[in-house]
Formats: structure tokens, sequence, C-alpha cells
């Protein structure tokens, strides 16, 4: 380590962007996934855009099960950011 100290986030802020703007890797990107943020905000705008000729449930069925599984995983995102 270079002695600095990676400040924890805050579970409660990750679970409001979570909860508010979840499909759009807010939360992911506040802990410091930035990558697997973005890939969740193409799933969204992807799968939301594409809706209407039915394609779009291809992407966002995928999106929800991941954003289920985040619900476990924030604590451990916000106690170790990146």
């Amino acid at each position: 380590m270079t002695g600095e100290a990676v400040s924890q986030k805050s579970i409660v802020i990750a679970y409001l962007f979570w909860f508010f703007l979840g499909q759009l890797g807010i939360h992911r990107i506040y802990t410091g996934r930035t990558g697997s943020g973005i890939i969740q905000i193409i799933l969204g705008v992807l799968g939301w855009l594409t809706t209407s000729i039915l394609i779009g449930w291809i992407f966002l069925i995928p999106l929800w099960i991941w954003l289920f599984i985040d619900i476990f995983l924030i604590p451990s995102m916000c106690r170790n950011p990146r």
C-alpha cells in the first residue's frame, strides 16, 4: 500500500442508488465498479428501447437477475470500493 486510506462508501446511499437508478448501474459506478455499471446502463437502455419489438426482454431479464444479486453484493462493494 502507498499509505493512502481508501474511504468506504455509504451502504445507505448505494442502496438508494440501486432502488431508484439500479437499471442504470449508478450504484455500481458509485462503488467504483465503473465497467460493470456501464454494462448495466447498456443493458437497461437497449432493453427498454427495444421492448416494443420484444427483443428488449433478452436484455432486461438478465439485468433484473443481476440487480437482484446486487442486493446481496452492495455491502461488500461498499466496504471494498475500487
